[in-house]
């Protein structure tokens, strides 16, 4: 399982070209992946979302557009130059006033550990993590902290990579190993953060290995969709 500490350093490092990497490395598709996210988010109508591993913020702003307007965001992380660069966007959005400072406001961004969350029991309609479950020292714990600040028939939402439709493992696969620790490098002048990121990609279960653990959390109604070849996967499961 990662380190904690070893994985907080690494985003520390990369916090400042965090964004443009991940627009370079998945060809603009990360957009994408989080419409879908927002997409299903949207349809239970929430009234406070929990946006764990929030990074950057992109996935909380992203839900801050596609919401409605009452809807309260938390946006949590346990890196605190990520959540940096996430205060720096939300000032950004302020400046530019009107309804793009009311989503602004909606978005409240906190630092806390995922296996241990500084929020109470059932306090939050819907939570979200994307890509950021297979950084957790011991998934099962943090997929239980997640049940636990959900109230009853509230739902989870896991973006994450997963592992791809079989005749496109040769090409993805030597894309991760070969070109995405190059290009990675240049942009943020760290590889060796990425070829972590590969090799915890790499190792990620599949979806039903998944849908399983989260069965095993105590979720119902358990569901997973792929996208992009296989090599992500939107998962969700209700309390």
């Amino acid at each position: 399982m990662p380190d904690p500490v070893a994985v907080n350093s690494m985003f520390s490092r990369i916090a400042r070209r965090y964004d443009l990497a991940n627009r370079l490395l998945s060809f603009g598709m990360d957009r994408w992946w989080r419409w879908r996210l927002v997409r299903a988010v949207r349809k239970g109508g929430p009234d406070a979302v929990l946006d764990l591993a929030t990074g950057s913020g992109d996935v909380a702003f992203a839900l801050a557009r596609g919401l409605d307007a009452g809807t309260r965001i938390t946006g949590m992380d346990f890196c605190q130059p990520m959540l940096d660069e996430a205060e720096v966007k939300k000032a950004a959005m302020r400046k530019r006033g009107g309804r793009h400072a009311a989503r602004a406001d909606r978005i409240v961004f906190r630092q806390g550990d995922g296996m241990a969350l500084p929020l109470p029991d059932a306090c939050a309609d819907a939570v979200t993590i994307s890509f950021g479950l297979r950084n957790m020292a011991d998934r099962h714990k943090s997929l239980c902290e997640m049940r636990r600040v959900l109230r009853p028939g509230g739902r989870v939402f896991v973006l994450e990579f997963s592992q791809p439709w079989r005749w496109f493992r040769p090409v993805y696969y030597f894309y991760l190993r070969h070109l995405l620790p190059r290009i990675a490098g240049w942009v943020t002048g760290d590889r060796e953060a990425y070829n972590y990121l590969n090799n915890t990609i790499e190792q990620f279960p599949a979806r039903p290995v998944l849908e399983a653990e989260l069965r095993a959390a105590g979720f119902e109604k358990v569901a997973s969709h792929g996208m992009t070849c296989g090599i992500v996967a939107l998962h969700s499961g209700t309390k």
